[in-house]
């Protein structure tokens, strides 16, 4: 196959150059790069070498086509977008991507994907473009929402080394949007201010009860024992569906849970503690597959920290977040019927109950009624 060279959109888009080993060793000293993608771990400059060496060769063989993404007035090398591989038969490719990190907040890899895909459907005249990232990857989900991918699903451990969770999507020739055009998922979407969220750290918040102040964190290791004591209790197992006889093992499974689900923003869990970090419960806010304005929330409290406002202060906390930083617009609560203390923790955080949903909650193996709740962005206005 043919060399080729692509101008769009304020870049250029042409094959590597054995002069370009200096920028590509740069960018892969990158943390970034080194997290999400496979590069080899430490970089060396061989590495850098091999690599535009190589992805001159894929030109040569027809297998790929790998361009190095340049700056089209300077010259100056942004990044890297290409097709990893042809399927003739099939007439698809894998597209994939990154960015230096001294071209980054320029769209630099959402143009250069528009760019690349418009080729291969105009000149390759593939018919389909795939594209994968490992859950938790926000800035390349984010690059493939606002490419016009369409992203279908998750596959699970899609890595054999380290069995990582993948996301997965499509590209087809009618959804590149044009050069220029914002497109999906552009500045201030609600995809946008998620994927900012997700894709950093889990934050810490703070809640006070009037006297107490409680800080709201993620959970860690050092939890896990305060955790197992909490779910053996005979009140939690009362209400919730926590596994009976709780074990160490359990509180480690759920902590993998939490981390991966935070990862793949689809749920929040906090453990909220006392002033010297003690564990006093915990409490997560599940957003809808469905509805991406409807969040639900759940919580237990610790047995020695029962009675002292710490639940209720902490759910505030919680749901204002939600409204403010994910954009929610409704939270709902559920508890089944008779779980007072759940109802006036909710009811003190300002939900309003509106009324019993039969055999709406699975508890230990049948269908139980639950009193129902939900507050709404505009309650705290």
């Amino acid at each position: 196959m043919e060399p080729v060279e692509i101008t769009e959109d304020g870049l250029l888009l042409r094959p590597w150059q054995a002069t370009d080993a200096d920028a590509v060793y740069r960018a892969c000293q990158d943390p970034d790069i080194q997290r999400w993608t496979t590069v080899p771990r430490p970089y060396r400059y061989e590495h850098a070498q091999s690599f535009v060496a190589d992805r001159a060769r894929q030109w040569e063989l027809g297998t790929g086509a790998a361009f190095a993404v340049c700056d089209a007035a300077s010259g100056e090398v942004l990044g890297a977008c290409g097709l990893k591989t042809i399927d003739r038969n099939h007439e698809l490719s894998e597209i994939g991507y990154w960015t230096a990190p001294w071209a980054r907040g320029q769209r630099v890899a959402v143009r250069a994907v528009r760019a690349v895909a418009r080729w291969s459907f105009d000149e390759l005249k593939l018919r389909r473009l795939l594209w994968g990232a490992e859950v938790g990857n926000h800035a390349s989900r984010l690059v493939a929402l606002r490419s016009g991918i369409r992203i279908e699903g998750r596959l699970r451990a899609a890595d054999p080394a380290g069995g990582a969770h993948e996301w997965f999507g499509t590209l087809l020739p009618g959804d590149v949007p044009a050069p220029g055009e914002v497109g999906p998922a552009g500045p201030g979407t609600l995809d946008a201010r998620r994927a900012a969220v997700f894709g950093r750290p889990q934050p810490t918040l703070f809640a006070t009860t009037g006297t107490h102040e409680l800080s709201l964190r993620p959970m860690d290791e050092r939890d896990l024992d305060a955790i197992v004591t909490t779910c053996q209790d005979p009140d939690t197992l009362r209400w919730t569906t926590v596994p009976e006889g709780y074990t160490r093992a359990d509180a480690e499974d759920f902590l993998r849970f939490v981390r991966a689900t935070w990862a793949a923003g689809t749920s929040v869990n906090f453990v909220f503690t006392d002033a010297a970090d003690r564990y006093a419960g915990s409490i997560d806010l599940r957003l809808s597959a469905t509805d991406p304005l409807l969040a639900d929330v759940g919580f237990m409290t610790a047995p020695q920290a029962r009675g002292r406002g710490y639940q209720p202060a902490a759910l505030a906390a919680l749901c204002t977040w939600g409204f403010t930083t994910l954009g929610l617009a409704r939270i709902e609560w559920r508890a089944n019927v008779g779980n007072v203390a759940s109802r006036r923790a909710a009811e003190k955080a300002g939900f309003a109950m509106e009324g019993t949903a039969r055999g709406a909650l699975h508890h230990r193996g049948t269908r139980v009624d639950a009193w129902v709740g939900a507050l709404l962005a505009e309650d705290l206005s």
